[in-house]
């Protein structure tokens, strides 16, 4: 059995999506942080769980070699 490329490069994009998602909702921390604290409790509990949707496409993909 001959190892697959999928999984290296498949976790540096999960690498890269969780690095730029995390600079996306950092740089909106100026905006979010005059926002009332339940607020601010909401975005981050959205944001903390939207990363997480390509994540099942990307992880399908590295173990079969199809996105469905």
């Amino acid at each position: 059995m001959t190892p697959s490329w999928r999984k290296p490069v498949g976790a540096l994009i999960i690498l890269a999506l969780i690095v730029l998602w995390c600079v996306l909702v950092a740089s909106l921390s100026g905006v979010v942080g005059r926002l009332h604290w339940a607020v601010q409790a909401v975005f981050y509990l959205v944001t903390g769980i939207v990363w997480i949707t390509p994540m099942r496409p990307l992880l399908l993909w590295m173990e079969t070699g199809r996105f469905r």
